[in-house]
Order: structure tokens, then sequence, then C-alpha cells
């Protein structure tokens, strides 16, 4: 849990966002990889870092050993939340969770699975994985390399990903959380190789999906992987057409946990 200098405890309720890291990630990697420690200073919330079990999350049909021992972790991580809220003074109707690969996967399943306790999701380079029968409204902000060869735009089995499980397209999921928030049509604008379709749902909820042209299985403005880690685990470059942590802190900002009902 990483609690800025400046947030005296205690100080009220705080909005927190957990972060999930990819498959082989760590959370440790993920604090260090993404900037959400520099984010949390300038803004004032905490973020929590877990750690799947093996490296990896159960979020479906994917991945690796959490996922073939059907570890637990929509449990463990709604377990997670109520440590942050009893002993971290998280303020309940401001939690946000965000996630690169596997762990927006996981994002996705937190999401599904512990309907009303999420204000806002923000899946980085993954796809949903998971039925998802139970949704409640949450606000969705879902980034994407068009050129992601370890989890296709368009869905299907990833050429470069070790899982070969066949993912759903992410256009099809984003329908599907349009349709749980009762979005209207979407406005799209383009600037460059960024394109972002926002659709407006009901109680204040939204769903926006950014795409990034010529980007691939990526973080955008993270910090570039070490040469030996982008080689064995065929990772691509970061994109710089965007700050993916300062666009997605907007988005969580401005959304609170949805009302009931």
């Amino acid at each position: 849990m990483y609690r800025p200098a400046s947030v005296a405890r205690p100080s009220g309720p705080l909005p927190a966002v957990v972060v999930l890291h990819g498959g082989f990630g760590t959370g440790r990697q993920a604090e260090g990889a993404y900037g959400w420690d520099a984010r949390a200073d300038a803004h004032g919330f905490l973020v929590a870092y877990p750690d799947g079990l093996s490296r990896a999350w159960n979020a479906g049909t994917c991945c690796g050993d959490p996922q073939r021992r059907g570890i637990d972790d929509v449990g463990f991580l709604g377990r997670l939340l109520d440590v942050m809220v009893a002993d971290e003074g998280v303020d309940p109707d401001r939690i946000y969770v965000t996630g690169m690969s596997n762990g927006a996967m996981m994002a996705y399943r937190m999401a599904c699975e512990l309907p009303g306790r999420l204000a806002a999701i923000g899946p980085v380079a993954g796809t949903m994985v998971v039925d998802c029968d139970s949704a409640a409204p949450v606000s969705v902000l879902h980034l994407h390399g068009l050129d992601d060869h370890n989890v296709p735009f368009a869905g299907g089995v990833g050429t470069k990903s070790v899982a070969k499980d066949h993912r759903p397209s992410v256009p099809s999921v984003i329908e599907r959380w349009r349709v749980v928030n009762a979005c209207a049509s979407p406005l799209t604008t383009q600037q460059g190789p960024v394109r972002t379709e926002r659709a407006a749902g009901a109680g204040g909820t939204t769903v926006t999906l950014v795409t990034v042209a010529g980007a691939g299985h990526q973080w955008p403005g993270a910090r570039p992987p070490g040469p030996v880690a982008q080689r064995l685990l065929q990772l691509d470059p970061p994109s710089t057409a965007l700050d993916a942590t300062a666009l997605l802190w907007d988005f969580f900002a401005s959304h609170r946990r949805p009302s009931p009902g």
C-alpha cells in the first residue's frame, strides 16, 4: 500500500486505486513501471499493489497456475477492499481498479463478480474472459493498442501469448458494458493515433474505449522494460502517444460508485 507523505493518518476517507500486475509481473514491478506513486503524491490518494500467486491472476479462462488451480482471486481482492476501507481510511465510494493484460482481465472479473463495490475500472491491454451475468453499473475506461498480438483487439488467440485460450474481442466487451450501464450512443474523437469512443450511461456512469494505432501489448507512457525482460517475454515498447496513468486518474477522479437501483 502506497500512502503519500502528504496524506496524514487518519485524514478522512480517501480515494484509492488498486493496480493489478500483468502475467509474469509483480506488485513491485507494477509500482515501478506505471507511475502511480507520483500521481498519488500529486493528487492525494492511496495505491494498493497486490501480488497474484505465481505472478498471475485467475481472471476466468486465464491465466497460469491460479487459473488451473481455481484460486479464489475474487475473494482475495474483495477481502483486500474490506481491509482498505477498515484499516486504511479508504472511501468505499471511491475505489478504482486498473490492471495490465492478465491484471486487466482480473479488473473485469472484479467488476462482474463484486457488483456494487467499485466506482470504476481501467483495464489496459486486456479483455474480459469470464461470464458476466451479475454485473452492476460501473464506469469503464479501456485502453488498447491496435497492434496487440498478445491480447488481440479483434479477439481470438494471441500469437505472442503464452496462454492459448480464445478471448472475446474488445469491442464486444465494451458493448456489453454499454448495455449494463444503459449508455447512449458513443461520441468519437481522434487525435493522431489515439481514438476515443465515449458513451454516457445512467447514474453518471461512463464507458470509454481508447485505442492507439501502431501500439502493441503495452501500458502507454510506462517506463520501458529492461532488454532481458523485453526479449524473453516478447514485450512491446510503451507507446508515447499518451500517458495512460494520467488519463486513468483523471477518469477515476470524475466518478464515484453508482447508487444502487
